[in-house]
């Protein structure tokens, strides 16, 4: 019975922190580039796009599709960073925990 009060504090601790990390992860900024820098965009960790930036040589009507697909270069970029840090955060949470490999959790 012990055991089984020691897991279920462990399994409120896991939570707690896993909603910590959460919050972290809306407040933590990354930002993705393109196009050696003429395109950034600024994200959270999340993925909640926040800003972004083109560099103004970019707005010429025939280079429309070219920053479009900067844009997109941009965000997959950011949203890399931010992947990379939940991973982290993840990574750290869960040391030293009898986890199954491969398994995920809903971040």
């Amino acid at each position: 019975m012990k055991d089984l009060m020691g897991m279920m504090k462990k399994a409120q601790e896991f939570q707690q922190r896993a909603q910590e990390i959460q919050a972290e992860a809306a407040a933590h900024l990354v930002e993705g580039t393109a196009g050696a820098g003429m395109v950034t965009v600024t994200m959270t960790a999340k993925g909640d796009l926040q800003g972004l930036k083109i560099d103004p040589s970019l707005f010429k009507p025939d280079d429309a599709e070219i920053v479009e697909d900067l844009i997109v270069a941009a965000h997959a970029d950011a949203r890399r960073k931010g992947e990379e840090f939940m991973q982290q955060k993840m990574s750290e949470m869960t040391e030293g925990l009898p986890i199954p490999p491969g398994m995920k959790f809903p971040f």
